[in-house]
C-alpha cells in the first residue's frame, strides 16, 4: 500500500514529521525574520498585513514561499540520494505541492476572517447613524470578490492535481500487486482488491490526510487569533467569568463530541470489514457460476446471500444510533457559537464586526478540533479497506 509509492515508508514518514517540526521550530524562533539578510525590508515580518489579495505577495509571504521551496528541495534531494523509488517525484514533490495548497487555502481563510470586522462594523455604523457612502460597501465587497477568486482558483488547481496524484498512487499499487499475481490470485476477492480497493485506499487516504493537515494548519493559524479575540469575551453561559473563555469553550465542546462519537462508533470498522468479506464471497461464487455449471446453485447462493443480509442489517442498526448522535451533535454545533456569545451580546460589549469575526474564528477552530467527528465515517471505510489489503499482503510476507 505504501512502499509501492513512498520510499521506505516507515522512515520516510518519520523523517517528514521530524523535518516539519524542525522547520516550524526554526520559523517560529526567528526564521520568519531571516529574509532581512537577503534584502527583504527591515521589520517586514512584524508589519501589519493588508486585508486583500496584495497580502499574498507581501514580503512576509514571499519569504515563506522561498523558505518552503528551499526546504522541499533539500528534503527531496536527501531522499533522492538514499532511495531509488520510481514514484518519489510524485510522492515527495506532489505531497509538498498539496501541502502548500492547503497552507495557502488556510491563509485565504485568515484574510477573509480579517475582512469580516471592518465590513460588518461599516454596516453597523451605517445602520445606526442613518446611512453612509454606498461606494464604501461596494469597495469592501469587491475586496472579498478578489480574495474569493484566488481561493476558487487555488481550489480548482488543487482538485485537478490531487486527481492525478491519487491515480499515480493507484498505479504504483497496481504495478506492485500485479508483479505477484501468481501468488495473490488464489486469495478470495483478489481481483476486487487489486482493481477496486487500491483506488479507494489511495483516494480515501489522500482525502483524510489532506483534511487532517488542513485541521492542524487551521489551528496553527486561528488559535492565536482566537486567543486575541478572547479579550472581548469574559463570561460564558452557566460557567460564568473565566480566563481565555473562547479557547476553553471551543476545545471542551470538540473534545466532548469526539469522545462520544468514538464510543458510539467503535463497532463500525469491524462490521464494514466483515461486510466486504461476505460480499466478496457472494460475488466470487457468482463469477464461478458463469463458467462452471456445478457452481452458484440456488442453495449455495441463498446461504451466501443470507450472510450478506445479516451483516447489512447489523450495519443498519449500528449506523442508526451512530448517525442519530452524530447529526444531533452537528445540529447543536450550529447554535453553539451564538450560545457562547449570548451573555456578551446581551451586555452590549461586542460590535457586529467583532461578533462576526469571533463566530468565524470560533467555527474554524471547532471544526479543526472536530476532525474525528466529521471524518469518522470515512475513517471507518479506510480501516476496512486497510484490513482487506493488509490481509492481502500477508500472503507475500509469508
Amino acid at each position: 500500500m505504501f512502499k509501492s509509492f513512498f520510499p521506505s515508508p516507515r522512515y520516510f514518514f518519520i523523517s517528514v514529521v521530524i523535518w516539519l517540526a524542525l522547520n516550524m521550530v526554526l520559523w517560529y524562533t526567528g526564521g520568519d525574520h531571516w529574509g532581512e539578510y537577503l534584502g527583504f525590508p527591515h521589520g517586514y515580518a512584524d508589519a501589519e498585513l493588508p486585508i486583500g489579495v496584495s497580502r499574498f505577495w507581501s514580503p512576509a509571504f514571499l519569504w515563506f514561499y522561498l523558505w518552503f521551496l528551499v526546504s522541499t528541495t533539500l528534503f527531496a534531494g536527501f531522499w533522492k540520494i538514499i532511495s531509488n523509488n520510481p514514484w518519489q517525484r510524485w510522492s515527495i514533490w506532489g505531497s509538498a505541492f498539496i501541502l502548500f495548497n492547503i497552507w495557502f487555502s488556510v491563509q485565504v481563510d485568515v484574510v477573509i476572517n480579517a475582512w469580516y470586522q471592518p465590513f460588518y462594523n461599516l454596516i453597523q455604523k451605517m445602520v445606526s447613524s442613518g446611512g453612509g457612502e454606498v461606494a464604501q460597501l461596494y469597495t469592501e465587497m469587491l475586496t472579498f470578490i478578489y480574495i474569493a477568486m484566488v481561493y476558487v482558483t487555488i481550489g480548482v488547481i488543487n482538485l485537478f492535481f490531487v486527481s492525478h496524484y491519487i491515480f499515480r498512487w493507484r498505479t504504483a499499487m497496481n504495478e506492485f500487486y500485479t508483479q505477484y499475481w501468481a501468488k495473490l490470485r488464489l486469495i478470495e476477492g483478489a481481483s476486487q482488491r487489486v482493481q477496486e480497493d487500491t483506488m479507494r485506499f489511495a483516494k480515501t487516504s489522500e482525502s483524510l490526510g489532506v483534511s487532517f493537515i488542513e485541521a492542524i494548519m487551521t489551528l496553527i493559524a486561528f488559535l492565536p487569533i482566537l486567543l486575541q479575540l478572547s479579550s472581548h469575551i469574559k463570561v460564558l453561559p452557566v460557567v460564568g467569568e473565566i480566563p481565555h473563555a473562547l479557547m476553553i469553550a471551543a476545545i471542551g465542546w470538540a473534545v466532548l463530541g469526539t469522545v462520544i462519537l468514538m464510543l458510539v462508533g467503535y463497532k463500525l470498522p469491524g462490521l464494514e470489514f466483515n461486510n466486504q468479506k461476505v460480499e466478496a464471497a457472494y460475488r466470487k461464487e457468482l463469477v464461478y457460476g458463469e463458467d462452471y455449471s456445478d457452481r452458484a446453485d440456488p442453495i449455495t447462493l441463498k446461504e451466501l446471500f443470507s450472510k450478506v443480509r445479516l451483516n447489512y442489517f447489523r450495519l443498519y442498526f449500528h449506523y442508526a444510533y451512530f448517525n442519530l448522535v452524530r447529526i444531533w451533535y452537528l445540529q447543536l454545533d450550529n447554535l453553539y457559537g451564538i450560545f457562547i456569545l449570548a451573555p456578551s451580546i446581551a451586555a452590549g460589549v461586542v460590535t457586529l464586526g467583532v461578533m462576526m469575526q469571533i463566530l468565524n474564528v470560533f467555527q474554524q477552530v471547532r471544526k479543526s478540533f472536530q476532525y474525528l467527528i466529521t471524518s469518522w465515517p470515512t475513517i471507518i471505510e479506510l480501516l476496512s479497506i486497510y484490513k482487506r489489503l493488509k490481509a492481502f499482503e500477508s500472503t507475500l510476507h509469508k
